[in-house]
């Protein structure tokens, strides 16, 4: 992996994002013949069956697992909260970090579940990124550390990777990049994240509108300008998570729309490089459909959830075990004495 404490600017970022690997194909086409070869009909199982065979492209093995699965929750605040756009108080970002640690959230739950360990990252929860409506919300040299930070997160042997965040006011953020990188009204992006009103939901999208205007000569054509001026700490660290795992060939579901906003600045970048990500989830926020047509993806569930912290992905790492058992577990034609598909 890229000696991360050497990574220190913008442009070291990007001469990095131009040497990240692609997939094993040969590992693909060994997995799509033993999906070939299994007791079912070809493509009776569906996106379990395509889902295995992309395991096996990151994994670098024919039968891939997912023993040693790995979630990782950032936790960042945001300035542009104290404008009014969430239900709740900034305040709140950190006691929920003092809940997961505790155990009484729902993605410990879920992790627990899926047998998999989980750790929360916390990035400056008592200096909170400058209010975007105003100016950019993080310097050029804290965006910069926070990816590194996300890099870091990323550790070896790790079969899978479930991303989620935490932060109050995160999902006005996640809008105003999806605006950024995509166009339209912000009013077309906005949710009512944390169940906020009418008059609130007006305002989120008056304040990232007002934000594209003033910033929109910084990170025109730049999508990782985007992500400094209107994200926030903990977005940028899911990003370096993200290169990180790419570096590793670790495979990555991705939580709801903060996640995937945060995701999807590498995708403008270029489209290859979220290749190795899944998005766990649909959330209920109403820009994330538009945002998953605009990166090629296809969410792995749909429950209407909108808790983000992981949890998404967190639950969707049970149908990557599903996938990973049919397709390793199952008995091939020859082996169950089976006559296969008429010639």
């Amino acid at each position: 992996m890229a000696d991360v404490a050497s990574i220190s600017t913008l442009d070291e970022i990007r001469v990095l994002l131009k040497e990240l690997p692609g997939p094993d194909r040969e590992a693909a086409r060994a997995a799509e013949d033993r999906q070939s070869q299994l007791t079912k009909p070809l493509g009776a199982l569906g996106r379990l069956e395509d889902l295995a065979v992309w395991l096996a492209s990151w994994q670098g093995k024919a039968k891939p697992e997912v023993e040693r699965s790995f979630t990782a929750v950032f936790a960042g605040n945001h300035g542009i909260a104290a404008k009014g756009v969430s239900a709740y108080p900034p305040e709140v970002t950190k006691q929920m970090v003092a809940n997961f640690i505790h155990g009484g959230a729902a993605v410990n739950q879920l992790c627990s579940l899926a047998d998999s360990d989980l750790r929360v990252y916390e990035l400056s929860l008592d200096e909170p990124t400058a209010d975007f409506s105003e100016e950019p919300a993080m310097s050029e040299e804290d965006f910069v550390r926070a990816v590194a930070y996300g890099m870091m997160a990323v550790e070896e042997g790790i079969e899978v990777l479930a991303l989620g965040e935490m932060g109050i006011g995160n999902t006005t953020s996640a809008a105003a990049i999806c605006t950024a990188l995509y166009g339209g009204d912000a009013a077309d992006w906005v949710g009512r994240g944390t169940g906020v009103g009418d008059a609130t939901l007006t305002l989120k999208a008056e304040l990232i509108n007002q934000a594209i205007t003033l910033h929109k000569p910084t990170f025109e054509n730049d999508p990782l300008q985007i992500l400094r001026c209107v994200g926030g700490l903990e977005l940028a660290a899911i990003l370096g998570a993200v290169i990180a795992a790419r570096l590793a060939r670790t495979p990555v579901i991705l939580d709801g729309f903060t996640c995937t906003a945060a995701a999807a600045v590498l995708y403008a970048i270029d489209d290859r490089l979220l290749d190795h990500c899944v998005v766990g989830h649909q959330s209920v926020e109403p820009g994330h459909v538009a945002l998953m047509e605009n990166i090629g993806k296809e969410p792995l569930m749909n429950f209407n959830m909108r808790l983000g912290e992981g949890s998404g992905a967190v639950l969707a790492i049970q149908i990557l075990k599903a996938a990973c058992a049919c397709h390793n577990g199952m008995a091939t034609f020859a082996e169950a004495g089976v006559s296969g598909p008429a010639e």
